[in-house]
């Protein structure tokens, strides 16, 4: 066993970058005014730096038409549309605090974050899918005291224009002037499993550096061309997205509203992206796409895959069929802003597709024994902490929370089961809580998954544990089928026999089309144990541990 503890701290020779995200912006345009800055095919949007900068300005000087002061929470309820790009940098230049707001939510959600946060004024689209925006708010708006203007993106983006006509832009660079790299202006609420979500507040310092870094990570410029279908509500759209495009005067490539495989394939080919983000189901939807081979992928080189582990099957074939040589994974948490590890462009190939890469610069990490909080060597699984400029101010209004997830040597406690070998490379094994303890013996998902997709007949596979009277708990197997493909468990269990160890093969399988999921496409495993639980009529429902 290693001697060496499992701590790195990310030294660099780039600084960190010591202003606000309006200054910042200020900057690229000001370098790169006449480059395409924003393209939101859905919307027949274009706009370049210098648009994009005017356009910022003029829904700045309409929120402060509407009286939003400084640390007012500002919400905003949409699918990716061009008006949250403007609102996010609009809202960063006032020092409004920007709320984001799942497109998923229903009223009970909606209700919790505009009261939980005291959102003022909210930005809303009509509606999603089928979800229609204005009734909820109707619904809920009598029983939200702090709400005290709403206008709808379709229907009242021109008057929040001309409204800001009345106001100087003196005031609004008085208004700049005023503002602080450290002062909070985002709050993300996270998807909570039980109970409510916790309002991760973030900082300019947070956000724009983490955007910065993983665009230096990607080599970005003003050429590169980054197709963005994650959702903007997320800090993967909205931070590893935008803010690394608009920190180098890179082009931010918006598909549609929301995830469509077509439409992203689609938008890589019109708009010769040069780069491409999404979570492994997304990228397991393009490739699967029956319309798959009619595109080339000549102009990509790099991008991001996050959100979830990658199998390491669809980081091959996104290698070697759609040119994405480059791709790198990333690894982190809203609470921290969000990236704490990153693979690099020249990583060896078994090291991008087996580990989430090694610590960020100006990033601590950590590997400790979840119960002692004790360091442990490298190559002892143990949670993994992250420590730095990246970690939140806390939970929005809620102390206890904070000091729980935030240890009084200021490090964030992930919930995540992690190794650290000697050069660094951080491996994701589980969550403390996705752990399966069958009859006493500790089982990874994590393994058994990858093990699962290198079968020839699976498009992907997601494994619980569900409770058992004999074991305490079972494994159980979700597979959805490769199309075309006629899958049994018997086959299954044969390719497992003799592959891996007897305890790891799944007890259950559940053949599926779809799995449970988030609307940023993360796999929802407490609904799928649910599922299990209800269809197999197990007992011991109560004492299962959720995701």
């Amino acid at each position: 066993m290693s001697s060496t503890p499992s701590y790195v701290h990310g030294t660099s020779t780039t600084p960190l970058l010591g202003e606000t995200i309006g200054q910042n912006l200020r900057r690229t345009v000001e370098q790169y005014g006449d480059r395409e800055a924003l393209v939101v095919l859905s919307q027949g949007y274009r706009a370049t730096y210098r648009q994009l900068w005017d356009a910022t300005t003029q829904v700045a000087l309409g929120l402060l038409a509407f009286g939003v002061e400084k640390g007012d929470r500002v919400g905003i309820w949409s699918p990716n549309r061009f008006e949250w790009v403007v609102a996010q940098y609009a809202t960063a230049r006032i020092g409004a605090i920007l709320v984001n707001i799942n497109p998923a939510y229903k009223t009970a959600e909606l209700e919790y974050v505009l009261k939980q946060s005291g959102t003022s004024v909210l930005l809303l689209s009509r509606g999603f899918r089928q979800t229609d925006y204005r009734k909820m708010l109707e619904e809920v708006r009598p029983r939200c005291p702090d709400l005290r203007v709403s206008l709808v993106l379709e229907d009242d983006w021109e008057l929040l224009l001309r409204n800001g006509a009345h106001v100087s832009e003196r005031t609004l660079a008085q208004r700049e002037s005023t503002l602080q790299f450290d002062d909070p202006i985002n709050i993300q609420y996270t998807s909570g499993t039980t109970g409510f979500p916790k309002g991760a507040t973030l900082s300019h310092h947070n956000v724009l550096n983490n955007g910065f870094f993983v665009g230096e990570a990607l080599k970005y410029g003003s050429e590169d061309r980054v197709c963005i279908p994650v959702p903007f509500y997320h800090c993967f759209g909205m931070v590893m997205g935008n803010l690394a495009c608009t920190s180098h005067g890179a082009c931010m490539v918006i598909p549609g509203e929301a995830f469509e495989a077509l439409s992203v394939l689609e938008a890589v080919r019109a708009e010769r992206c040069t780069s491409l983000y999404g979570v492994p189901t997304m990228f397991i939807a393009e490739l699967d796409h029956p319309r798959f081979a009619e595109f080339e992928f000549s102009s990509l080189r790099t991008g991001i895959m996050a959100g979830s582990p990658c199998p390491i099957e669809v980081m091959k074939k996104v290698q070697s069929r759609m040119n994405m040589h480059e791709v790198t994974i990333c690894y982190g948490m809203t609470e921290t802003s969000p990236v704490s590890t990153q693979s690099s462009l020249d990583d060896p190939l078994e090291k991008r597709v087996s580990t989430v890469g090694r610590v960020h610069p100006h990033v601590e990490v950590k590997i400790v024994e979840p119960s002692t909080g004790a360091v442990v060597p490298r190559g002892t699984s143990g949670e993994l902490c992250t420590r730095g400029y990246s970690v939140m101010l806390g939970y929005w209004n809620n102390p206890e929370a904070t000091r729980i997830a935030i240890d009084e040597a200021g490090w964030m406690h992930t919930g995540d089961l992690a190794t650290m070998d000697e050069e660094g490379y951080v491996k994701i094994v589980g969550r403390i809580k996705d752990m399966i303890i069958r009859g006493g013996e500790n089982v990874y998902p994590r393994e058994i998954e990858e093990f699962l997709h290198s079968h020839p007949g699976i498009s992907e596979a997601q494994v619980i544990g569900v409770p058992s009277a004999k074991y305490g708990e079972e494994v159980m197997a979700w597979v959805k089928p490769r199309p075309g493909s006629q899958l049994s468990e018997e086959e299954l269990v044969r390719f497992c026999t003799g592959r891996i160890s007897t305890f790891k093969i799944p007890r259950y399988w559940k053949f599926v089309e779809d799995f449970p999921m988030t609307v940023t496409g993360k796999i929802q495993k407490f609904r799928m144990r649910e599922v299990a639980v209800a269809e197999l009529g197990l007992e011991g429902a109560a004492s299962l541990r959720t995701a």
